[in-house]
């Protein structure tokens, strides 16, 4: 394992223009699991879905844009705000979870791999610039850059790129309430091979994946409308089932992480977690405070992008980190020294974390 530090060195998003509100959705024809229209009028489902969700709004792509673009825009601006060329690039990893899809079509395309499609699109001609995707469900981003400090720290790679990015609007039923929640963008990052003097880097992470009962939590459905059973297959996701596993399980995973690290949650500036759900983000970092037996202001330790740009699945977590360090996020900052913890849940169902010492 090699004497070095690995170093974030570089943050870039792309939050498409496109914003859809609550009140968009005020005409759509919503039906329960078992085929059944809801009884309670879309105003009073929608207010009920605003108060447990905490989402007002989300962006979606435009109808010419692929998720490989989104990353591509993502992975520039991450290139631009670096101290890198493109050409150094060692690998380069992107994390989604349905790849390349046309409006209207639900057919994805994931060859060549869409690493391989943003390779051609920033036109790096270095053929030792290794590229291929992770598919994780929403903990993709963070498996992926554990994967990058990893390799770095064995010595394979010295500059990682790693791009989580989806147009998760286009696999929705949109007869499902629960396709309110869903959003598209892409976020990426940089990480890198320094100096073991500096001061800084990743400091630890943790992953762990539950697979037997959990596997139906979020999983590939038919229309819950009962005349659009043509073959289609829509996400479909259990949010009792994963608010009740999330609960139970993510706050442990972030302990495990912040144990390997050595760092105790007081000397934790920020913590980042997957914007799937407000409330459910915040009964997590309950439990975390609980298993800590420490507490901090949960408006200024926990950002929530959640609001205005929805769940973007594998992005939502870069996206916030690029929006931080722009300055961009009203009422949080990121400083020299600053300790963070990354925190993601998904489909798999996967956990993992990872504790981030700024440099």
């Amino acid at each position: 394992m090699r004497d070095c530090k690995v170093i974030i060195n570089g943050v870039g998003s792309c939050i498409p223009e496109r914003i859809v509100k609550n009140e968009d959705f005020l005409n759509a024809e919503f039906y329960q699991e078992n085929g059944e229209k809801f009884t309670a009028d879309n105003a009073e489902i929608i207010r009920k879905f605003e108060a447990i969700t905490g989402i007002k709004a989300r962006r979606y792509a435009n109808d010419d844009q692929k998720a490989s673009d989104l990353a591509t825009i993502a992975a520039k601006n991450a290139l631009d705000n670096s101290t890198i060329d493109a050409e150094e690039l060692d690998y380069i990893i992107v994390a989604h979870n349905f790849g390349d899809m046309e409006v209207g079509t639900q057919r994805t395309d994931m060859m060549p791999s869409l690493a391989s499609r943003v390779k051609h699109n920033l036109n790096i001609q270095n053929p030792a610039t290794s590229c291929y995707d992770v598919i994780f469900g929403c903990p993709g981003w963070l498996q992926s850059s554990i994967q990058a400090y990893q390799m770095i720290m064995m010595g394979d790679a010295k500059n990682v790129l790693v791009v989580g990015t989806e147009t998760i609007s286009r696999v929705v039923d949109v007869h499902d309430r629960d396709s309110m929640i869903f959003a598209d963008g892409a976020g990426a990052t940089i990480f890198q091979g320094v100096s073991a003097d500096t001061n800084g880097g990743v400091l630890s992470q943790s992953s762990r994946t539950d697979a037997t009962v959990e596997m139906s939590y979020l999983e590939m459905g038919a229309s819950f409308h009962p005349e659009k059973q043509n073959g289609k297959r829509f996400i479909k996701m259990k949010g009792r089932k994963i608010y009740e596993y999330a609960l139970v399980n993510v706050a442990e995973a972030i302990k495990t992480a912040m144990d390997k690290a050595g760092v105790e949650l007081k000397d934790v500036d920020k913590i980042l977690i997957h914007q799937a759900n407000e409330k459910m983000d915040e009964a997590i970092l309950k439990k975390l405070f609980k298993i800590c037996g420490q507490e901090k202001p949960m408006a200024e330790f926990m950002p929530m992008t959640i609001q205005d740009l929805g769940n973007s699945s594998v992005a939502t977590i870069p996206t916030m980190l690029d929006l931080i360090q722009r300055n961009e996020l009203e009422g949080h900052k990121i400083n020299s020294g600053d300790i963070l913890v990354f925190a993601s849940v998904g489909a798999g169902m996967h956990i993992n974390a990872m504790v981030y010492k700024v440099p």
